[in-house]
């Protein structure tokens, strides 16, 4: 039984807004590292942590987490739509594990995923359907959010079950750095953008194509600093934020309150609970070493992007 660790920041626009040259021949050079690394470790099981952007959960009923014993891809901003190879055994001692250390984690038969969970899956396994997967969602994105304390214990809980199975695991930790995208706040949005965010079923495909095309033309402005309504990168907190997970000092992170959150690091900058909860899993397997690190600020794609890869200490 084997375990690694590999916390990579996604985007939407990857394909949509373009950064230098330079940058992306960079960005994609840490790709191949990431997905080498992967691919040496030979896994028979992915754990992914990952958020979603109001594709798969809403206000019907918005939990602070949830994992997926089945789960599907909505393909959205031109990632690989499709079925997941959930392993169900797995998802389901997972969920009976954290239930009994305590977590009140819920557990979906019908996921719906979005690029938090395909893009890197696609760039890591080459699709959807390439490994066995068990996903794990993490509400970083719909306020009101819990304090972070309450998801590294989740990812302490899955780690220790995972360490009871004879497997080659990789844990996947999706999202961040800092970043402010133009997601809507529902206390604050008019009553028809609400309802989207309550009722999944009146989001219709050229609802979808339209949200998505907004996304895209604030990005442009972003990287033309002509986007006053979105909070600067923060590149510092950023590199902090990685040297505690990297140093084994999560609980530092525990004090952290939702408003330094979005003062440092922008509304979405909650995504990095989904590095949390990995980092805070592999732990259970031991202490670990960081073998790579990447960070670019990159304007284009509204985030401080970053990627670790983690392995047990020899």
């Amino acid at each position: 039984m084997t375990a690694r660790l590999v916390t990579i920041s996604h985007s939407p626009l990857i394909d949509f807004v373009h950064p230098a040259i330079e940058v992306r021949d960079r960005v994609d050079a840490a790709f191949a590292t990431a997905r080498n690394f992967v691919q040496e470790a030979k896994p028979d099981l992915a754990i992914v942590f990952a958020p979603d952007h109001y594709s798969g959960f809403f206000y019907d009923m918005m939990p602070p987490f949830c994992i997926g014993a089945r789960a599907e891809a909505i393909g959205d901003f031109g990632t690989k739509s499709g079925t997941l190879s959930v392993d169900h055994e797995v998802a389901w001692n997972l969920h009976a594990d954290a239930l009994a250390a305590g977590l009140d984690l819920p557990i979906s038969e019908k996921m719906v995923v979005d690029h938090g969970f395909a893009q890197p899956m696609d760039i890591l396994f080459g699709g959807l359907e390439n490994i066995p997967v068990v996903p794990i969602f993490i509400n970083s994105v719909a306020g009101n959010f819990g304090p972070v304390q309450r998801i590294r214990l989740l990812g302490e809980a899955i780690g220790k079950s995972l360490a009871k199975l004879d497997r080659n695991i990789i844990i996947i930790g999706s999202g961040g750095l800092s970043h402010d995208p133009p997601v809507p706040k529902f206390a604050t949005s008019p009553e028809r953008v609400q309802e989207g965010l309550i009722n999944n079923k009146v989001m219709t495909a050229a609802h979808r194509t339209k949200a998505e095309s907004r996304v895209i033309e604030a990005a442009k402005l972003f990287a033309a600093d002509e986007a006053p309504f979105m909070q600067p990168l923060n590149s510092a907190w950023d590199n902090r934020f990685m040297d505690l997970l990297g140093s084994g000092a999560i609980e530092t992170i525990d004090s952290w309150t939702t408003e330094y959150f979005i003062e440092q690091a922008g509304n979405s900058s909650h995504e990095v609970r989904t590095w949390i909860a990995a980092y805070s899993a592999m732990a259970q397997f031991g202490s670990y070493d960081v073998t790579y690190r990447f960070y670019e600020e990159i304007k284009e794609w509204v985030a401080g992007f970053g990627i670790n890869t983690v392995v047990t200490a020899r």
